[in-house]
């Protein structure tokens, strides 16, 4: 879903909803990049303006690639996802080009940009990753985490208490 989302996305949008697909962060915090905040050499993400303060954010290679693209050609202090006129995303700014690709993808109403993060932080719990890491990389806490994405771990301890099986 997240792919066709995407597709059918224009072209500088559906880079920023790849961005929002590939992390757990807030629609702002990432359209508050700079291109600065990302390390190209050590391949880490600063995230300096968000509701839960700064962070840092190791990439693996698939995601540092995608933000090695989006900075190509970028002075430090341009938006690291901007829209086609060179201007930084903003809510204002993203919210009736994601209500058309939604409705053009066949995603269930309501979709919005915040939707990836929803999307991406229930892939990383039900994957397995411990609700600590989760919380730290996605800006929020482990109580957060536990009450609205606890419900998906069911598996993951149902094949822990398998092994244990005499």
């Amino acid at each position: 879903q997240r792919t066709t989302f995407i597709g059918c996305a224009p072209q500088d949008l559906a880079l920023f909803l790849r961005g929002m697909a590939m992390l757990p962060v807030r629609p702002g915090a990432l359209a508050n990049l700079k291109v600065s905040d990302f390390d190209k050499r050590l391949m880490v993400l600063s995230i300096k303006v968000d509701k839960a303060g700064t962070r840092t954010i190791k990439l693996p290679q698939s995601t540092a690639t995608l933000f090695l693209d989006t900075a190509k050609d970028k002075l430090p202090s341009a938006p690291l996802f901007s829209r086609e006129c060179g201007l930084a995303w903003n809510k204002d700014s993203w919210k009736y080009p994601v209500k058309s690709a939604a409705l053009a993808a066949k995603m269930p109403a309501g979709t919005t940009a915040y939707t990836l993060r929803h999307s991406v932080i229930s892939d990383l719990v039900h994957g397995g990753l411990d609700l600590l890491t989760v919380a730290q990389i996605s800006g929020t806490s482990v109580r957060m985490i536990e009450r609205h994405y606890g419900h998906l771990r069911g598996d993951i301890a149902a094949n822990a208490l398998k092994m244990l099986a005499l």
